[in-house]
């Protein structure tokens, strides 16, 4: 164990002082249940300003080692959550699980990787197909331009470890059970839950209190992913962004999508365009108007509803 801290100091050390400028701040984190720890990320779109972080990176801590959820989308990110799990344990990093192909997510594994190279990292198969396709570099240079080079130094470390739907992965004495989709949020998403701490992380496929992109989603499939997990009744949900809670950490964003979807569905049919669909539906968004980046984000939306309900009609 001392020397698994010492080599974690030492590396620390080196990525600190080639990334000068670059560092994350420690955010906070918050102990949502008995083993998980959660760090919430800002809310907003990648910027210069929040250098890239957004998502919610956690960290699971078994006997034997620390299992981390979506380290988030820098080498600096990365080393920002390895400075909190030691705040908590000197225990090594022994897996590393990503819920989908979305660089914000999981870039921040070079950080990980760097620091316990035996690390195991993990992701659906399609993930690890994407991300070796190109997508990988699409999302290294995406945030690379919205944060005007506050990420760059990061490497992709591409998961190995391919997940199947059910798999039961044992670290320490805790059980994490694996639920992929076909197609929901992306067609790379997976859920993962701590069967002891009846926490289910949710990835994208739930966010909470802001916007969820749908633009390489479907509506149906997330409803139905979504359906799956709140039909299982844990007492935590950690979605993808935004503040970890009971089931309404998950059903809100479903109630928005199916609201939405429904409405597509109904309206389309009248003949109504989608921008007289999305003045018919406005009246019902109060509650969440005030999620971040609703105003980008709503009309695309409604406008990418009417087109699946239409291919869903043939």
């Amino acid at each position: 164990m001392r020397l698994c801290a010492s080599v974690f100091v030492c590396w620390l050390a080196s990525i600190s002082a080639a990334s000068a400028g670059q560092e994350i701040p420690d955010y906070p984190m918050r102990q949502v249940s008995e083993h998980v720890y959660v760090i919430h990320g800002p809310t907003e779109i990648p910027t210069p300003e929040n250098r890239g972080f957004m998502n919610n990176p956690a960290f699971v801590i078994t006997d034997q080692s620390v299992v981390v959820v979506d380290p988030g989308s820098s080498a600096y990110i990365g080393a920002m959550v390895l400075r909190q799990i030691r705040k908590i344990t000197d225990k090594p990093v022994s897996h590393v699980f990503v819920s989908h192909i979305h660089g914000d997510h999981w870039l921040g594994s070079h950080a990980i990787k760097q620091a316990y190279p035996q690390v195991k990292i993990y992701a659906h198969p399609q993930m690890i197909t994407e991300a070796k396709g190109g997508g990988a570099q699409v999302w290294l240079d995406f945030l690379s331009r919205l944060t005007n080079g506050a990420t760059d130094g990061t490497q992709a470390e591409i998961p190995t470890e391919v997940l199947q739907d059910g798999q039961v992965i044992t670290v320490g004495e805790l059980t994490f059970r694996v639920y992929l989709s076909e197609h929901a949020h992306t067609k790379t998403d997976a859920m993962i839950e701590v069967v002891e701490d009846s926490l289910m992380f949710l990835g994208d496929i739930g966010v909470y209190q802001r916007m969820g992109r749908m633009d390489d989603g479907t509506f149906r499939g997330n409803i139905a992913a979504l359906d799956r997990a709140l039909a299982l009744k844990f007492k935590h949900y950690v979605p993808g962004h935004g503040p970890a809670g009971g089931s309404e950490a998950g059903d809100a964003f479903r109630q928005y999508l199916k609201t939405v979807y429904d409405a597509a569905v109904k309206y389309s049919e009248e003949g109504l365009a989608p921008y007289e669909i999305k003045a018919k539906l406005m009246p019902r968004m109060d509650q969440y108007r005030k999620w971040p980046l609703f105003e980008e984000e709503f009309g695309r939306q409604v406008s990418l509803a009417v087109l699946e309900a239409e291919q869903a009609a043939f």
